[in-house]
C-alpha cells in the first residue's frame, strides 16, 4: 500500500485485513465461512472509499493532483494516441526536458502534442527539473505550435507543474517574455487549441500552455494563480495554512467550472487517475475527440473571435453604488469612510477576482 494519502488510512487498515484474510484463511470470523467474510470486507472497503471520496476537500484534490503515481503527459500520449514523434529543441537555446512535445494522431487525426512532464524517480525528477520549465521550454512549445498552425494542424496541450521554474538561470534568459510571448501568439493561431489540466495547473508556468479554444481539467486537478503553500506563506505567514488557502483560492475543478474559467470536467476513476490508468486515458481520449470534432466544425476566424472573447470575460469586477449600513455609520465617531470608499458586501457570489 505504498504511496497511499493520509485520509485514505481507513481504506490501507482495511486492506491489510482483507490481505491478511486471503493469506490465512484459517482465521475467519466463526459462524462465518472465508468466502462470506473476504466479500464482507470487501463490499466494507468500496462503500468506505466511496464515502470518503464523496467528502475530501479541495486541499485532499491538491494531494491527488501531486500524486507520485498519478499520469503523466507521456503516459497519456503513449496511452491515447499513435505515431508519436517527439521534436526537442527552441532552435535558440537548448532542449528543456520539462516540456515535451511532438507530431501524434489521435485516431486519424493528425496534431501537435505538447505537455509538461515530471519524472518517476529523483534521477528523472532532476533530468525533468521535476516538470517546471525554463524559457526555451516555453519557446521550444510556441516553435511547435507555428508549426502546427503553419500545417493546419490542431494543438493539444497537457498541463502538470507547479509554476515555471523560478531560478537565475531562467530570469537571466527572461523566463516571464517566454510566457508573456506565448500568452499573446497563442491568442493569434488558426487552428484549434486545446488545453487540459491533467494534475498540477500553477500559475504562469500553466498559462504559458493553457490559452486555448477549450480548456479541460481532470476532476483531481486543481489551476491557480499560486499554490496553496505560497499563498498562505503570504496571506497567512505560516505555509501549514495550505488546507485553508486551497480552499480560499477555489482551485478545483468544480469551483473553477462555476466560475466559468474551465470548459468541462474529465471524470476520473473512484480514487483518482493513478487508480487506473487505461480508464482515464480512454475518457480523456473520448472528450478530446469529441471536443476537437466540435471546433473543427467553425472557421478559423469563428475561433479567434470566440477565443478573444472568452478571455475578455475572464475576471470579475464588483462595485456598489448603494450605500450600505456599514457606510452610513463609516465609525461610531461618525467619521465617514477614508477616501469615500464604499464597503463592499461580506460575501462575494462570484468567488475570488482572478
Amino acid at each position: 500500500m505504498k504511496h497511499q494519502l493520509d485520509f485514505e488510512k481507513p481504506i490501507v487498515e482495511l486492506q491489510r485485513k482483507l490481505d491478511e484474510l486471503k493469506k490465512h484463511p484459517e482465521t475467519h470470523a466463526p459462524g462465518m465461512s472465508h468466502q462470506e467474510e473476504v466479500a464482507q470486507l470487501e463490499q466494507k472497503i468500496a462503500d468506505t472509499r466511496r464515502q470518503i471520496f464523496e467528502q475530501i476537500s479541495p486541499w485532499d484534490r491538491v494531494k491527488i493532483a501531486r500524486h507520485p503515481k498519478r499520469p503523466f503527459t507521456l503516459d497519456y500520449i503513449s496511452a491515447m494516441m499513435t505515431d508519436f514523434t517527439e521534436l526537442h529543441g527552441d532552435r535558440l537555446f537548448a532542449d528543456d526536458h520539462a516540456v515535451v512535445g511532438g507530431l501524434a494522431k489521435l485516431n486519424d487525426q493528425k496534431l501537435v502534442v505538447i505537455g509538461t512532464q515530471k519524472g518517476r524517480d529523483t534521477k528523472e525528477n532532476i533530468m525533468r527539473n521535476f516538470g517546471s520549465a525554463h524559457p526555451e521550454g516555453y519557446r521550444k512549445a510556441l516553435r511547435l505550435m507555428k508549426l502546427a498552425d503553419k500545417f493546419g494542424l490542431p494543438i493539444i496541450t497537457m498541463i502538470d507543474t507547479s509554476g515555471a521554474y523560478p531560478g537565475i538561470g531562467a530570469e537571466e534568459r527572461h523566463v516571464a517574455e517566454a510566457i508573456a510571448v506565448n500568452l499573446r501568439e497563442m491568442m493569434l493561431l488558426e487552428v484549434p487549441i486545446i488545453a487540459v489540466v491533467i494534475g498540477e495547473g500553477g500559475s504562469g508556468g500553466a498559462l504559458g500552455i493553457g490559452v486555448a479554444d477549450r480548456v479541460l481539467m481532470l476532476e483531481n486537478a486543481y489551476y491557480s494563480v499560486i499554490s496553496p503553500e505560497g499563498c498562505a506563506a503570504i496571506l497567512w505567514r505560516d505555509r501549514f495554512a495550505a488546507p485553508k488557502a486551497a480552499e480560499a483560492l477555489r482551485i478545483t475543478a468544480k469551483d473553477l467550472l462555476e466560475l466559468g474559467l474551465v470548459d468541462e470536467i474529465v471524470p476520473e476513476p473512484l480514487g483518482g487517475a493513478h487508480n487506473d490508468w487505461a480508464g482515464t486515458a480512454q475518457t480523456l481520449k473520448s472528450v478530446l475527440v469529441r471536443n476537437l470534432a466540435s471546433l473543427k466544425r467553425h472557421s478559423s476566424g469563428d475561433r479567434l473571435n470566440s477565443r478573444y472573447q472568452k478571455y475578455r470575460a475572464y475576471g470579475q469586477f464588483l462595485e456598489v453604488k448603494e450605500k450600505t449600513a456599514l457606510n452610513e455609520g463609516a465609525s461610531e465617531n461618525g467619521h465617514p469612510a477614508a477616501n469615500g470608499a464604499v464597503a463592499l458586501p461580506s460575501s462575494n457570489p462570484g468567488g475570488p477576482i482572478l
